[in-house]
């Protein structure tokens, strides 16, 4: 973390010079009240946040709410981070910081900030996303049109969640298998179909997806799976709008 006077916000990307810009993520910048860190005896940084804003009423800050700032800039508050183990250390328990971690949000206008910008909150300009990370998988994937799809790690991303919940989505999958969701539109990292996507290689085919196999000598089984640079969907505004 380094301290700036002013932030580049892009649109499609997030902070310019952040390594964890991304065009997919809902959380791209994570805003705190300074009003919040100071009930809570905590300094400016400490909760890893992007920018710290005063003067916003604890009622209007919420997911849902746009950021307007003077130069044009706009951000779209997504969900609340989520307290965890890196923050323990700061306060007497997580349960104490609950609803006060800061809020996450996505640019929606490109422009720059500084300290000192004045800015204007619109609440429940847009609709907030679930504060359940199966929840934002549902309202990921239901996004993927016909004949496209998606990766693990797109999902993690499009979800905005660490890393490790590469562990959740096969359990995710499974537990969405028997509904109506376009699970068949997911590949593993590696673009492989997932044995357990009930009709997944019909279902691709039918969507116009070329569904190719490779020996696997070992098994001697054959591995079905899709060349994703013809058929991964990568759009940057899902959550423009």
């Amino acid at each position: 973390m380094v301290e700036l006077k002013t932030l580049n916000l892009k649109v499609g990307h997030g902070i310019e010079g952040d390594i964890n810009a991304d065009p997919i993520s809902p959380r791209q910048v994570l805003i705190v009240r300074y009003e919040d860190i100071l009930d809570l005896s905590i300094k400016p940084g400490e909760l890893r946040e992007n920018i710290v804003v005063t003067g916003i009423e604890f009622d209007n800050f919420i997911p849902g709410s746009l950021l307007n700032f003077e130069s044009g800039a706009a951000i779209r508050l997504t969900f609340h981070c989520e307290p965890c183990k890196r923050i323990v250390h700061l306060v007497e328990s997580l349960k104490s910081i609950q609803g006060k971690r800061g809020i996450l949000g996505v640019v929606i206008k490109s422009g720059k900030i500084q300290v000192g910008s004045n800015f204007q909150v619109q609440a429940n300009k847009f609709p907030a996303l679930s504060e359940n990370p199966y929840q934002r998988f549902l309202n990921f994937i239901i996004k993927i049109p016909s004949g496209k799809v998606v990766t693990y790690k797109q999902i993690i991303k499009g979800m905005g969640v660490d890393n490790s919940y590469l562990r959740a989505i096969p359990t995710y999958l499974k537990k969405t298998s028997a509904t109506n969701y376009p699970v068949h539109r997911i590949l593993n990292s590696k673009g492989h179909l997932i044995n357990y996507v009930n009709q997944q290689k019909n279902k691709l085919e039918n969507e116009g997806v070329r569904v190719l196999s490779e020996a696997d000598l070992l098994s001697n089984l054959n591995k079905f799976f899709v060349d994703i640079k013809d058929y991964l969907w990568e759009d940057d505004t899902i959550y423009l709008e």
